[in-house]
């Protein structure tokens, strides 16, 4: 019995505490919500009209409308992290390639003629060149027995060297068919430069590998550290940056950069890879910002845009993992393999590794490592030279 009454004492005293703590629960909700309430007690007024209220609390809503996108952006930009970057990746050629300076040259531009020399000299050669319409290639394709099915099989390629892009080839509604004109067109270009390089890669091993040097060799090789971009003596970089480019992957990039050859850049400027420059002569992007000094770097035929492309892969600061991942496959007797190498390519665009799976993905849609191991056969000028 006694035990029976001090547990209903308990739940008597349960209960009551209860109480209390439910009555003090509901006067600091009371507390909390009057005060609360004071920042309204403006539209609580009765003695204010319905529509003054209206207007103030539409006041009020557009102007948090109008607020809250400044808010987003002010944290997105300071707060926030995002994948967008500026890419200055092409803007190797800020040296002007139509506009030489006349006089002196300070320490960069002397650097940067040194650089570009070659290509200076190829861009000049021709300045008054004729474009021939798609048709007329076609038929020089064809009076050659140049065949990209053939190349496929054979590795051989034709010394058709056009240096200008033909304007019709935009008008090619067939899209497979505008896709292999195209690389007929490039694909010999690339192929050259590819075997310059090869042919000043042997130089260098033959020349290095010699334990005196006749007086032509020191300063061939001195010619080749200036163009190359890498301080005298400094042999084992100059290995590195002079390499090939996989022909695959310069075709991918080049169909990437022109819509298969059908932009303004590349049928005003022959500009194949989207190259920029600051001080040359060049064509301005017509979306690009009033404050954005760069243009599009203009050649005077394609042949120095291919090389200036290389040049750029090989030398600027951005591709220094590519030419790294490039000089370990070389170590491990490895093909170059554009697939693998066009991976450190992520930041060659602004769409960063986006534009490396448009370019696998151009690379694999249309066979383009058949053009690897293809070689160019010479042309009737070499032929001569040789006799």
């Amino acid at each position: 019995m006694l035990k029976n009454n001090f547990f209903n004492f308990k739940l008597k005293n349960l209960s009551f505490f209860n109480q209390i703590l439910l009555l003090r629960s509901k006067l600091l909700f009371f507390k909390i919500q009057r005060k609360n309430l004071k920042i309204f007690k403006f539209f609580d007024d009765r003695r204010i009209g319905s529509i003054p209220r209206i207007l103030i609390a539409s006041i009020f809503v557009v102007f948090s409308f109008y607020l809250l996108p400044l808010i987003s952006n002010y944290t997105k930009k300071n707060f926030m992290i995002t994948n967008e970057f500026q890419n200055n990746s092409k803007s190797i050629l800020a040296y002007t390639l139509n506009k030489k300076s006349e006089g002196t040259y300070s320490d960069n531009e002397l650097n940067e003629k040194d650089l570009l020399i070659d290509i200076f000299s190829l861009n000049d050669l021709e300045t008054d060149t004729v474009r021939l319409n798609a048709s007329t290639i076609k038929q020089l394709f064809e009076d050659t027995d140049y065949k990209l099915d053939d190349v496929r099989q054979k590795k051989l390629v034709k010394p058709v060297a056009l240096t200008l892009l033909p304007a019709e080839i935009k008008m090619i509604e067939n899209t497979k068919k505008r896709k292999e004109f195209f690389i007929q067109i490039v694909l010999p270009l690339i192929v050259k430069e590819n075997n310059n390089i090869r042919i000043d890669r042997k130089t260098l091993f033959r020349v290095i590998n010699k334990s005196n040097n006749s007086v032509a060799e020191k300063q061939w090789l001195e010619k080749k550290y200036k163009q190359y971009g890498v301080k005298s003596g400094d042999l084992s970089s100059l290995k590195v940056r002079m390499d090939e480019i996989p022909v695959s992957l310069a075709i991918a990039q080049a169909a990437k950069e022109t819509g298969w050859g059908t932009s303004r850049f590349a049928q005003e400027g022959n500009a194949l890879f989207g190259q920029w420059t600051w001080s040359g002569e060049g064509l301005k992007p017509k979306d690009a910002d009033a404050d954005k000094g760069h243009k599009v770097m203009k050649f005077n035929v394609l042949q120095a845009s291919v090389r200036a492309y290389q040049r750029n892969l090989n030398t600027h600061r951005t591709y220094k993992e590519f030419r790294k991942a490039r000089a370990e496959l070389r170590d491990l007797n490895k093909p170059l393999d554009s697939m693998e190498l066009s991976k450190y390519l992520n930041k060659y665009a602004e769409t960063g590794n986006q534009y490396v799976e448009v370019l696998q993905k151009i690379i694999k849609q249309n066979n383009l490592k058949d053009f690897d191991d293809a070689r160019l056969l010479p042309s009737s000028g070499d032929l001569e030279s040789l006799i």
